[in-house]
């Protein structure tokens, strides 16, 4: 449900969240939309180790007459029979990729054994440093990479988590109902010459200007500092005396005519849904043009029926509490295990590998313009959005999202959570409905890009935080 100007907002565990990109753009590492957002290479210094390599020279120039001669083979030049084309000539012809093979070649295989022989884990993908490669002379380079930091979880159990009350109220539940058949409504206008009252709906147009704190006087009078763009609205439907609605609208509107116009000034609450309005005044201007009023369908079985193939009312009321009673539980825990988590990454500090946090910003990102395409957006909008800003707003979050991984993989081992491959199981199995590709088809190319890896990682956190939260709730 949308919200407006003219209503005052409550907690809703039970309504619809916010789009992720609404949430991440205010403030898997795919990039697989049209904008490719471009950030070096940045390691954490903490964490980051260096080691140098060379391989010598007879090897180098070893290596080079291996790719040579199959290059000799291999190439077609008009002029020269199979097999038959010039050493010179190849190596002329074909510099770039022979320099790109005796790289793949030789550098992989020496830093897999220098880092072996140094008792080393990268992390993060090596970042090759001063290379210097020519055939005939040796092979030298350096390669930085993060390792994994060492930190212990001990007194991880010690921390306190406030058990929510996850009770649906009669409040609750009587706005889940109108929610539910407020859609059924038809609405009508009221032709008797008579003012507003409670139980009216105004159909209103409005105009809002934002009162700035800093403000100017000018020979035409007072004007704000900054400049805001006004709010504005058309057959706007405000429902007089409606608990939702907020008391400056209800004031105004109460008594009122079709016709009429008024001013007055509204002061937004600092929780207020709508960040946009939040703890802002605005000043409106307001034409009431119609009184309208909303009829709703009789609530029996017919209208179960309509509701969703219902038997009775009376069951499709016991169905709706039960679906607004779970998701407010869920919406809850969720919260609240949140917020235990945020407990966990302030107690325990130790350097974040920034190879991690990258990747995490890049996942809010894709999440974000992957949304923000669904909403519409087009390629060309995208490349004028600025990724410098939008990553720089995202890190914080990124930062915590991999602490608060980092240190459910150390708390799921002193717990020794496992995943089951029947969960597993059940998880591709969910996948591939949703992705309507066919289960062996998608477990094969998970398992070739290591993704059933990250798949079950990603549940033995979710699990991990499950039990955690059961275990230190109270």
């Amino acid at each position: 449900m949308d919200l407006t100007p003219t209503e005052t907002t409550e907690t809703k565990t039970t309504a619809e969240q916010p789009s992720e990109a609404a949430q991440t753009l205010a403030h898997d590492h795919d990039h697989d939309h049209s904008q490719e957002h471009h950030h070096g290479p940045t390691l954490n210094p903490e964490l980051t180790r260096e080691i140098a390599v060379e391989v010598g020279a007879d090897e180098v120039s070893k290596t080079y007459k291996t790719i040579i001669k199959r290059y000799q083979k291999m190439a077609r030049i008009p002029g020269f029979r199979a097999g038959k084309v010039p050493e010179s000539l190849v190596r002329s012809k074909f510099a770039k990729e022979l320099r790109q093979e005796v790289l793949e070649t030789l550098v992989s295989e020496r830093f897999r054994k220098a880092i072996d022989e140094q008792k080393l884990r990268p992390i993060s993908e090596p970042q090759l440093l001063d290379l210097q490669l020519h055939d005939g002379q040796p092979l030298t380079f350096k390669a930085a990479f993060e390792v994994a930091p060492e930190f212990t979880v001990d007194g991880y159990d010690a921390v306190k988590v406030e058990r929510p009350i996850v009770e649906l109220t009669e409040d609750e539940y009587q706005a889940e109902l109108s929610r539910a058949v407020d859609s059924f409504a038809t609405v009508e206008t009221v032709e008797e010459d008579r003012p507003l009252v409670n139980g009216d709906w105004a159909e209103i147009q409005f105009k809002g200007e934002f009162k700035d704190l800093a403000q100017t006087v000018t020979e035409d009078g007072v004007e704000n500092a900054t400049a805001t763009e006004p709010i504005t609205g058309e057959d706007v439907l405000v429902e007089v005396g409606g608990k939702n609605t907020l008391p400056a609208f209800n004031d105004a509107l109460n008594g009122a005519k079709p016709g009429q116009e008024m001013s007055f000034e509204v002061t937004y609450p600092a929780e207020f849904g709508e960040p946009r309005l939040a703890g802002q005044t605005v000043s409106y201007d307001v034409t009431v043009k119609a009184i309208k009023r909303k009829t709703f369908p009789e609530r029996d079985a017919e209208f179960a029926k309509q509701l969703g193939n219902f038997e009775s009312w009376e069951e499709f009321e016991k169905q709706l509490r039960e679906n607004a009673a779970n998701s407010k539980k869920r919406a809850l825990e969720s919260q609240s295990r949140d917020k235990m988590l945020d407990e966990l990454v302030q107690k325990f500090q130790f350097p974040v590998p920034e190879s991690f946090v990258q990747q995490q910003i890049d996942a809010r990102l894709d999440r974000g313009l992957r949304a923000l395409a669904q909403q519409g957006m087009t390629p060309e909008e995208m490349r004028k959005l600025d990724f410098h800003r939008l990553r720089d707003a995202q890190r914080d979050q990124a930062l915590n999202e991999v602490k608060a991984s980092m240190l459910l993989d150390k708390i799921s081992e002193a717990e020794n959570i496992t995943v089951a491959d029947e969960d597993l199981d059940q998880e591709l199995f969910m996948l591939s409905l949703q992705s309507r590709e066919p289960l062996e088809t998608l477990r094969e190319r998970l398992a070739k890009d290591g993704g059933l890896e990250r798949i079950r990682e990603q549940m033995r956190r979710e699990k991990t935080a499950s039990a955690l939260y059961e275990k230190l709730a109270s």
